[in-house]
């Protein structure tokens, strides 16, 4: 029987950045994962999602946090938009959003 390590905090904090780089790219419904970008420079900038599927992505990744990294509601929202600076993707209908919302 084969044991299994456990993963540090640390493990599964890099763990976590790949599950939601990954999912975002699921959700902007593009056909790519964190290995195809993990080299590149500036990867987040060659695509786009919409202002709806980050909120969808935000809200994913909210609970993802609370239940694989144990934190409570409000550092998992902290983190999530730390992510979203870090590594989110361009808005590609941003200034339509912003005309609705006036």
């Amino acid at each position: 029987m084969e044991t299994r390590k456990r993963l540090t905090r640390e493990q599964k904090r890099e763990q976590a950045v790949i599950d939601l780089i990954n999912q975002m790219f699921i959700i902007a419904g593009h056909n790519v994962t964190y290995d195809d970008i993990k080299d590149k420079q500036n990867w987040f900038m060659d695509y786009t999602m919409t202002v709806e599927q980050a909120e969808e992505l935000k809200q994913w990744g909210i609970a993802y946090l609370r239940k694989n990294l144990k934190v409570n509601k409000a550092m998992a929202e902290r983190e999530m938009n730390w992510f979203t600076f870090q590594w989110g993707l361009k808005y590609s209908n941003w200034e339509e959003y912003n005309k609705h919302k006036v």
